[in-house]
């Protein structure tokens, strides 16, 4: 069924991450057991209609998945047929007229502006190299909305110091300058500086990069001591970096470049937030409300 080179595609022309492409895999493997199952004489692509398709999303929007997740599988059957049709294994794409069904919009969570300055400047870290690494690693997620991948593999040469910013590359190998608050920026260099590093900037005491585990552990060890929030990822400072910027004034196209979104619909998730607050404020001055 050409799988293999479908995620040869993805790897090599799309350039997806490992975990990206992992889960189009395991997607296209559920569908073609669901086609096993249902039709066991299906053994050609051109044998694989829209109707089966249907069929197919029925059963996943029967098996209580959330719509964002059903979605996705769908999202993997499209790129799946498309690629099919470009490599003229199949002359006509059956999955065109199907309507995904409509996804939940989930709010993001994260921490508010209080805490947050009460981590950064009330909170104890650890004395020496790993309490100083900890808070740091905690400063530059809220300071710049990075992502975990971005995170760990900056390196010092990333950094421009001059110029107050470090360049992070993103998804899809898209590189990004964010800027630095010239305060972070001089802490960046004394850590680097004191500690003697030189090619990573998060590293563990023997030099080696820092991997993601450790650095869920750093975010939730220290989250949990001024916040309630359930999942301590460090996914819920992006959120937080971007709901204090959107908060603050900020340009919401401005933080779609500095998040490295491909689109603002992404990025728009974030004024639920906003117009909370606003609708709080609105409630409180306004004499009719």
């Amino acid at each position: 069924m050409h799988i293999k080179e479908f995620i040869f595609f993805l790897s090599s022309e799309k350039r997806f991450s490992a975990h990206t492409i992992t889960a189009y895999k395991n997607d296209l493997l559920q569908f073609f057991s669901f086609l096993n199952q249902e039709d066991p004489s299906i053994n050609d692509l051109k044998q694989i209609s829209f109707k089966i398709i249907r069929k197919y999303v029925a059963f996943l929007l029967d098996s209580d998945l959330k719509s964002r997740t059903v979605n996705r599988k769908i999202s993997t059957l499209r790129s799946y047929f498309k690629f099919l049709v470009r490599m003229d294994y199949l002359s006509s794409n059956p999955i065109l007229k199907i309507i995904p069904p409509k996804s939940e919009k989930k709010i993001p969570v994260f921490v508010d502006q209080d805490s947050m300055q009460a981590l950064l400047n009330e909170v104890s870290f650890e004395k020496g190299f790993i309490g100083e690494r900890d808070k740091l690693i905690i400063e530059l997620f809220y300071v710049t909305g990075v992502r975990l991948s971005e995170l760990i593999n900056i390196r010092i040469a990333d950094i421009n110091f001059d110029k107050c910013s470090v360049k992070v590359l993103g998804k899809r190998n898209k590189e990004r300058i964010i800027p630095l608050t010239n305060s972070i920026t001089n802490e960046i260099s004394s850590f680097i500086l004191k500690f003697d590093l030189s090619k990573y900037l998060f590293t563990n005491l023997k030099k080696q990069k820092v991997y993601n585990k450790l650095v869920y552990r750093v975010v939730k060890k220290y989250i949990s001591k001024i916040s309630s929030i359930d999942k301590n990822s460090p996914h819920i400072l992006r959120h937080t970096f971007a709901t204090h910027m959107l908060n603050n004034g900020a340009d919401i196209n401005a933080i779609k470049e500095l998040l490295g979104h491909a689109n603002l619909s992404a990025t728009q998730v974030y004024t639920h937030n906003t117009i909370d607050k606003l609708k709080m404020i609105y409630k409180q001055a306004h004499p009719r409300a």
